[in-house]
């Protein structure tokens, strides 16, 4: 097992009874502890952060979103080092009124190098909008539960996949990749647990309409390890090699770091997360927000693994978006909301010297 890796630095200013913690205090490198054994779990050396926020973490807030907010987040999010980043969706504004400005918000952003722009498309329509905002991929997505196809987009699971198949045709002659979604791939808000075969049968229809990737997606959050791996070798069974596949963990029951553990001991390279923990899904009951990409990122490089991210822009790019849906906003818990806070209070102390 590992030690615990990390320790607390407290930096005092001149004049300052108090002084000030920040993220850059925490040091949570794993150089700090060895591992007591040959038994510590095996991790990848780097793992690749999709963020989501910008588009999975906002779609379901209430509160209306500027365009120039939303580039404002995004282009705080490639400034921390993410690469590949969810900025936007092209679907009906009537039923996700929140994502009505994707093109304003592609053509607004910064497009530095390194970094991959990604749409979701339900349909050719999509796809064609996702082209003209010049993004470098595409994702669609599938249930693994049939009661939530019908719920959220009105038909059965083989319907849904035969209606996005021209759009994943018109990607692949577009060159851009396609990421398939398999939401529910943990459980269902109507049916409770989803059997893993489902999940294999729908990676398998994914692989065949030509999805580069699969991420195997958690939407209600209720998910366990022991979940997480079995609906994972699913897809891998039906074909989809480790390095295709992907995990999109939320937080609503406290398991998705566990769940990303897992994922990553079983080869797994791809996670995904929001930044805030933003994120829910407007057709799951119950589902809260997304992992959190600052936990991630904390959890990531306290094991030693590499994840490019630099925490403090981070919070920079979390902090900034929690001010635009007003209200106080903060992150419900974890290394994302304590850093915050942190960072808050650093802020505060340091305009009353």
């Amino acid at each position: 097992m590992l030690r615990p890796a990390f320790r607390w630095v407290r930096r005092v200013q001149p004049g300052s009874a108090a002084g000030a913690f920040t993220s850059r205090h925490l040091n949570n490198s794993a150089s700090t502890a060895a591992p007591d054994n040959d038994s510590a779990p095996k991790l990848p050396p780097e793992v690749t952060i999709v963020e989501v926020g910008p588009r999975d973490g906002l779609q379901n807030e209430r509160t209306p979103i500027s365009a120039e907010s939303k580039i404002g987040f995004v282009n705080r999010l490639a400034a921390a080092g993410l690469r590949r980043i969810e900025a936007v969706s092209f679907v009906s504004p009537k039923w996700v009124p929140q994502m009505a400005d994707g093109a304003a918000v592609m053509a607004g952003v910064d497009r530095p190098p390194g970094v991959r722009y990604m749409a979701l498309v339900p349909n050719l329509k999509g796809l064609e909008g996702a082209v003209s905002a010049k993004v470098h991929e595409v994702a669609v997505f599938a249930s693994a539960s049939e009661t939530f196809s019908q719920r959220n987009i009105n038909c059965t699971i083989a319907e849904s996949i035969e209606r996005f198949r021209p759009a994943c045709a018109a990607a692949a002659s577009a060159g851009l990749p396609v990421r398939g979604y398999i939401s529910c791939a943990l459980g269902c808000p109507f049916e409770g647990a989803v059997p893993p075969a489902a999940v294999g049968r729908v990676a398998e229809a994914l692989l065949a309409v030509g999805c580069a990737e699969i991420c195997v997606a958690d939407t209600v959050g209720a998910g366990t390890p022991l979940r997480a791996a079995a609906a994972l070798r699913a897809a891998a069974a039906a074909g989809v090699p480790l390095l295709r596949l992907a995990a999109h963990f939320h937080d609503t029951y406290g398991q998705a770091l566990a769940n990303i553990l897992t994922a990553l001991q079983m080869g797994v390279t791809t996670v995904d997360a929001a930044a805030a923990g933003l994120g829910g899904c407007p057709y799951a009951p119950g589902a809260t927000g997304n992992v959190a990409t600052e936990d991630v990122v904390y959890l990531l490089e306290g094991c030693g693994v590499r994840t490019g991210v630099d925490l403090e822009r981070l919070l920079d790019a979390s902090d900034y978006i929690c001010g635009a849906l007003g209200g106080g906003r903060l992150p419900a818990a974890g290394a994302a909301r304590a850093l915050l806070l942190r960072r808050r209070a650093a802020a505060g102390a340091a305009a009353q010297q």
